[in-house]
């Protein structure tokens, strides 16, 4: 939690939040997310006017960190890093008894948005193969010229 009292009295125009947080496994034991790095915050809070002309908290900064997710081809483990450029009002919901920021709620709002929905890091698609399957590219695709339902559609032509 961030004291934001010294904002709220005026006696400081920003405070500085800038710091390393570790994001409780809570927040992401239910997600595509295996664990999640120490979080780098560099940045400042400070109040100004909405769109309703009323004071409000906004942050300027970024966020950097790494998670690691699983790979949306081999499933193995795979590091994913993210940097996230934020500029806004923070939500209501992350301020508590008006003096209080909860920053690991503000945090993972922001990083449950930087989660892939595939990443891979494998190359070599030749060692995923079955009976009767393996897997190809796109650009094995886009450059066979052949169909795969080329023996039904000529079944179809029969008839």
């Amino acid at each position: 939690m961030i004291d934001l009292v010294l904002l709220n009295s005026g006696n400081v125009s920003e405070i500085d939040v800038s710091n390393t947080y570790i994001i409780d496994k809570s927040y992401y034991e239910n997600t595509d997310i295996i664990s999640l790095d120490e979080v780098e915050v560099k940045g400042i809070v400070k109040r100004r006017e909405n769109e309703d002309f009323e004071l409000d908290y906004y942050f300027e900064g970024t966020i950097n960190g790494n998670m690691n997710i699983p790979d949306s081809i081999s499933l193995e483990e795979v590091s994913y890093p993210f940097s996230i450029e934020y500029s806004d009002f923070i939500p209501k919901n992350c301020i508590k008894d008006e003096n209080l920021l909860d920053i690991l709620a503000f945090l993972w709002e922001n990083i449950v948005l930087e989660v892939p929905l595939q990443f891979t890091k494998v190359r070599d698609l030749s060692k995923f193969h079955g009976d009767g399957w393996k897997l190809i590219s796109e650009d094995e695709v886009n450059n066979n010229n052949e169909n795969p339902f080329s023996d039904l559609l000529k079944d179809f032509e029969k008839e």
